[in-house]
C-alpha cells in the first residue's frame, strides 16, 4: 500500500513558514538554501522540487519516491502567487479547498471534501508513495494517515510562525522511529521518521 510521506522543511523550533504564512526559502523567506542542501535534494529527491526549479537546475530525473503531491489551499496560494497554477506538473496533483471554486489548472485536481477520506482512496491504489507538501492545517487533518516524516531541518529559529501541524492541531501524542538521516556541512539535516507500528 502506498504510504503517506511528509516531507517539510522546518525550522530547529517547529515551524514551517512564518507568522503570515509566506514561502520561507522564497525571495522575502528567512531561509537561506545552501548549496549542499540544495545538491542533496536534488539527488534524492528531484521530484519535488517545482517545475520551473527543475528547469532552471537541468534536473530531469523522474525521482523514486513520489508520484502524487497532496497540499492545502494556502501551501497550493503561495505558487499561484508566483504566477504557477501547476508548480508540479511532473506529479499528479491534488489541492484540499472547501473554498476555492474551481481549479486555476486542468491538471490540478479539486478536493472539497474529507481529505483523509480521499487520501486513504490514493493509499489504495498503485504507484508511489503520496507527497504531502503542506501546510500545516492540512497535515493536522491528515495527521493520522501519516506513515512517514521527511524534515528538511534548518538551523535556524525563528521564535514564531506556522508550527508543522497548524495552530489548531490536536493533543495526540504519537511515537515515530528514526529511519534515515543526513547532516550536511551547512548544519542542515533531513531525517526520515517512521510512524511506530508502520512497516515497509
Amino acid at each position: 500500500m502506498r504510504k503517506l510521506v511528509y516531507f517539510i522543511a522546518a525550522t530547529l523550533d517547529g515551524f514551517i513558514a512564518g507568522p503570515d504564512g509566506s514561502d520561507p526559502s522564497g525571495p522575502d523567506g528567512f531561509w537561506p538554501i545552501p548549496e549542499d542542501y540544495l545538491k542533496h535534494l536534488i539527488a534524492e529527491y528531484p521530484e519535488t522540487l517545482p517545475g520551473p526549479a527543475r528547469a532552471a537546475l537541468g534536473v530531469t530525473a523522474e525521482g523514486t519516491r513520489f508520484d502524487t503531491a497532496v497540499e492545502g489551499r494556502r501551501s497550493y496560494e503561495i505558487g499561484l502567487d508566483a504566477g504557477l497554477t501547476d508548480a508540479y506538473p511532473h506529479l499528479r496533483h491534488l489541492v484540499f479547498s472547501r473554498t476555492l471554486g474551481e481549479s486555476p489548472d486542468p491538471a490540478v485536481e479539486l478536493v472539497a471534501g474529507d481529505p483523509v477520506a480521499r487520501v486513504r482512496e490514493l493509499k489504495q491504489e498503485e504507484g508511489k508513495d503520496i507527497w504531502l507538501v503542506g501546510g500545516g492545517e492540512l497535515a493536522a487533518s491528515l495527521y493520522a494517515e501519516i506513515d512517514t516524516l521527511i524534515l528538511k531541518l534548518s538551523p535556524t529559529t525563528i521564535g514564531a510562525g506556522v508550527p508543522l501541524f497548524g495552530r489548531r492541531a490536536a493533543f495526540e501524542p504519537a511515537a515515530w522511529t528514526l529511519t534515515d538521516h543526513t547532516v550536511l556541512g551547512s548544519g542542515a539535516a533531513y531525517l526520515t521518521y517512521r510512524r511506530a507500528g508502520v512497516t515497509g
